[in-house]
């Protein structure tokens, strides 16, 4: 295209958007809005090497989506919590596409070689992600809890005191089962009002009306769905985890943690978690 073309072109668009407000000493702008002042200059490095960078924004970033995470999930509890499937449907398939965003992170950050890591590790101290807060709510929401865990943020009151109150609240499998009981399927009457600080181990009044609703779609579609998304969430999840594991063996092998954990053979542990077991079971019992 040539400068005359280009010349054109510019003062063609200067004309149709001539509308477009650029005084904003008495107006919220698009950074106002979204504090990027306050954002973009939070990424505080400790040492000089250039990757800490990456480290630091993969982190922060992973968080952001936890945060949205933690609150679909919670609007998704107390709309299944009111029978309204349908709203919950589309936070949990919103779960899941938020889920596809972190697991890729753990590629950008496998751009970092361990000799990179090394440079700034010592500078971590004890911080390490396994003491993110965030991803304690977001298990808690899915059912998965460990008292022990909480010990570690008490150093931060209004971070623990947040925790403890997820603790005892039921996981979204909690009301999921109650929402199968209420359809008229045979439910242990423990597991309705239960103490929902104890991990779920499984129940065969739970297995059998799942295979139920899995063996008569049309009657039960909604709680069918429901499954299905709670299945793709808990896939996601062990999809995220395992990526987790293996960027970290790539990176510092199988020492130990920054925050003290085992590292790799931690993560290699809760890889074997399940947070819905018989929704997971029905596959091979069909």
């Amino acid at each position: 295209m040539s400068k005359r073309s280009i010349s054109e072109l510019g003062a063609k668009i200067d004309e149709q958007e001539k509308g477009i407000h650029t005084d904003f000493r008495e107006d919220m702008t698009y950074g106002d809005y979204l504090s990027l002042e306050q954002i973009l200059n939070n990424q505080n490095r400790l040492s000089n090497h250039h990757d800490e960078m990456l480290f630091i924004i993969i982190h922060q970033v992973s968080e952001l989506w936890m945060k949205l995470i933690i609150h679909e999930l919670q609007g998704a509890i107390h709309a299944i919590q009111k029978d309204e499937m349908q709203p919950a449907f589309k936070m949990l398939a919103r779960v899941s596409k938020i889920q596809a965003q972190i697991i890729q992170a753990w590629d950008v950050l496998a751009t970092m070689t361990p000799a990179d890591y090394l440079r700034f590790r010592d500078d971590l101290g004890k911080a390490s992600g396994f003491q993110s807060y965030q991803y304690r709510l977001i298990e808690f929401a899915l059912g998965y809890k460990t008292s022990h865990i909480l010990k570690i943020y008490k150093k931060e009151p209004h971070i623990l005191k947040v925790l403890e109150a997820a603790f005892i609240q039921p996981s979204i499998y909690d009301v999921s089962i109650q929402a199968l009981a209420r359809a008229g399927l045979p439910i242990n009457p423990q597991l309705l009002n239960r103490d929902y600080s104890v991990v779920y181990g499984g129940d065969e009044t739970v297995a059998k009306a799942w295979k139920t609703v899995y063996e008569n779609i049309n009657q039960y579609w909604n709680l069918y769905q429901l499954g299905e998304k709670l299945v793709d969430i808990e896939d996601s999840l062990q999809q995220w985890r395992f990526r987790h594991m293996k960027t970290v063996e790539r990176i510092i092998g199988f020492k130990l943690g920054t925050g003290g954990s085992s590292g790799v053979n931690y993560l290699k542990q809760v890889l074997d978690h399940r947070f819905f077991p018989e929704l997971w079971d029905l596959r091979t019992i069909l």
